[in-house]
């Protein structure tokens, strides 16, 4: 069998695969994630990401016959195709790449179109995209929403209660609350404890949640066609929190892989199986010709700011109110809380 490698590249870093072509929805022979360095660029732990891999298949004695990576931007592309050099990469636009493996594993529609509701580290991707086409019809992305954000809440929470964490620990205690219900946070220094629970993170992260609902309903107007079905991608939906919330707010199907955040390079395999160089793009609507005319109700497009206003000086005041949070008195001081400042929402 053939020996591939599939990498998803993101702002939060890479995740990188290495599995035979045709067995890409099994564990993998290897694989890695490599966080993004502060002031890196998004190429650099794409290529560290292979590089590992490389030396994984190598120890093994085989041969990597092919490589893809996905790209959610072409700035992020551009940065990867100069950084290849001689090295033969396929460079795949992500919801290409994931569309790809749902079609192998089956759970994507023969027909009609999907919500790609993708929540990873640094932000919220919502594409709404043609089955049978592989066309993009429409696509919005904000850096409001994302684990990062989430994360700064979780911190903001817990210093509150006189626990202090840095970015990484939040993080885990976050991840851990997909399986666990309860979990016990504990400032190093101080030793102080704070339990926190899923019904912590749900009251945290429902501003957000429902203002992503509000997203996607604002995208499945503009481009005037309902959607089949609505997968969750990225690691943050792997939260059942998340999950279930969303399930309520949004009144479609879910489609849900038992390893989302791995849907990305899983596709790649594929699409590196099938292509060996070059680049990999989807076709878009052309802007101002949607394939029906929208019906855009401007009371709902007035509503979606709003929330979007409201979830912004939720953000703005729990910054505030973190200024005032409770420090360590060892002299080493550690800002309990990181929160990202709204973004306009930019289209494509």
């Amino acid at each position: 069998m053939v020996l591939v490698l599939g990498v998803s590249a993101g702002a939060g870093g890479a995740h990188a695969m290495l599995t035979h072509s045709d067995q890409p929805h099994l564990p993998p022979i290897d694989h890695c994630e490599v966080p993004r360095r502060a002031g890196g660029g998004v190429e650099e732990s794409v290529f560290e990401a292979i590089h590992q891999m490389m030396g994984a298949a190598g120890a093994r004695d085989e041969l990597v016959s092919g490589t893809a990576v996905t790209c959610r931007c072409p700035l992020h592309a551009d940065a990867i195709r100069a950084g290849a050099g001689a090295r033969r990469l396929t460079i795949v636009e992500e919801p290409l790449a994931q569309l790809r493996y749902l079609r192998f594993t089956g759970q994507l529609p023969d027909s009609g179109s999907v919500i790609l509701y993708d929540l990873g580290s640094s932000g919220l991707t919502i594409t709404h995209a043609d089955c049978r086409t592989d066309t993009i019809l429409s696509s919005r992305r904000s850096t409001v929403l994302g684990g990062d954000g989430y994360d700064a809440l979780l911190r903001w929470r817990l210093a509150r209660d006189g626990v202090l964490t840095d970015k990484p620990t939040s993080r885990r205690h976050r991840e851990e609350l997909s399986d666990a219900r309860v979990v016990t946070a504990i400032d190093t220094d101080t030793g102080d404890r704070a339990v926190l629970t899923r019904s912590d993170l749900t009251e945290l992260f429902s501003a957000g949640i429902h203002h992503s609902a509000s997203f996607v309903r604002q995208l499945i107007d503009e481009t005037g066609v309902r959607p089949e079905a609505m997968v969750l991608l990225g690691g943050c939906t792997r939260s059942p929190s998340i999950r279930s919330e969303l399930a309520e707010l949004v009144d479609l199907p879910i489609i849900y892989d038992p390893e989302p955040d791995l849907v990305s390079a899983r596709g790649a395999v594929l699409l590196a199986t099938d292509r060996r160089g070059g680049d990999l793009r989807m076709p878009r609507v052309r802007a101002g010709a949607p394939l029906v005319p929208p019906t855009v109700d401007r009371r709902k497009l007035i509503a979606a700011v709003a929330v979007t206003v409201a979830l912004g000086a939720t953000i703005a005041g729990l910054l505030a109110t973190g200024k005032g949070s409770p420090r360590p008195e060892s002299g080493t001081e550690r800002t309990p809380a990181e929160i990202v400042a709204p973004t306009p929402m930019s289209s494509g």
